[in-house]
């Protein structure tokens, strides 16, 4: 496809992951999963990095994008995010923690598009002033929502359990009923709900797993799941990722107007 081409597609911002790959590179790598990016690319969108932006940088790059998809990742949201203290276990990305606090409030403040998948709805979470389990496996009436790691990653992406949804949501009108089955590879969930989330999806355990913005001014949801994985295939899903596809499609159109 040529540039032109896909200049008229809108873009959406997939924040990046950083890590230490190599020891004998200090400077580390910037990390995007091709799974996110091809998800986008497939619902006729543009996926696009800043690798190096800063909190500093959204109000400078928010303007031209069309939508933020804050992907799934290994690491976790720094705890001290929410007034607690780090486990030795985490893997932390604090780069990338500084970026997305920034981006979720200002994306909200903007009204432009916004959808959280795994880490992306705990970014969510704790941007808007919630806190997390940090091992949600640890909590006394809580299930293991962990991968099993030993599988291969179709047994890992496999779905794993139902969700609950709110009747008259927009996860229920995406699922066709008010409860879907979903796959799980989570460690970490929503203990308290930020300001403005409200939650319409929820694990057999009562864990929080689907969360509306009361009152954006655009689609803004996240889920736990991960519906990048088969989803042209997985009806829900699709639902799901088209509904945010509509969203930065509208929102390009108005940048186009304005």
């Amino acid at each position: 496809m040529s540039p032109r081409a896909a200049a008229h597609k809108p873009l959406v911002w997939l924040p990046a992951c950083h890590r230490h790959l190599d020891l004998h590179d200090p400077g580390g790598y910037t990390v995007l999963a091709d799974r996110y990016a091809a998800a986008v690319c497939e619902l006729g969108l543009q996926p696009v990095l800043f690798p190096m932006a800063g909190a500093e940088d959204v109000p400078h790059l928010l303007p031209l994008v069309d939508g933020v998809l804050l992907t799934g990742s290994p690491s976790n949201v720094e705890a001290t995010h929410y007034s607690s203290a780090a486990l030795p276990t985490d893997l932390l990305d604090p780069r990338r923690d500084a970026l997305t606090m920034a981006l979720v409030r200002a994306a909200l403040a903007g009204g432009t598009p916004l959808f959280g998948v795994c880490r992306g709805l705990q970014e969510m979470n704790v941007a808007l002033g919630g806190s997390l389990y940090q091992q949600v496996h640890a909590e006394q009436g809580l299930l293991d929502h962990r991968e099993p790691e030993t599988e291969d990653l179709e047994a890992q992406f496999a779905v794993r359990h139902e969700v609950r949804l709110a009747p008259g949501s927009a996860f229920a009108e995406w699922a066709g009923g008010t409860t879907a089955q979903v796959n799980s590879l989570h460690g970490q969930g929503i203990r308290r709900l930020g300001r403005g989330l409200v939650a319409e999806a929820f694990a057999p355990d009562g864990l929080v797993e689907g969360v509306r913005v009361e009152d954006a001014q655009a689609f803004a949801y996240g889920v736990q799941w991960h519906p990048e994985w088969t989803h042209a295939s997985n009806p829900f899903y699709a639902r799901t990722f088209d509904a945010f596809a509509q969203a930065c499609r509208a929102h390009r159109e108005r940048r186009a107007e304005a």
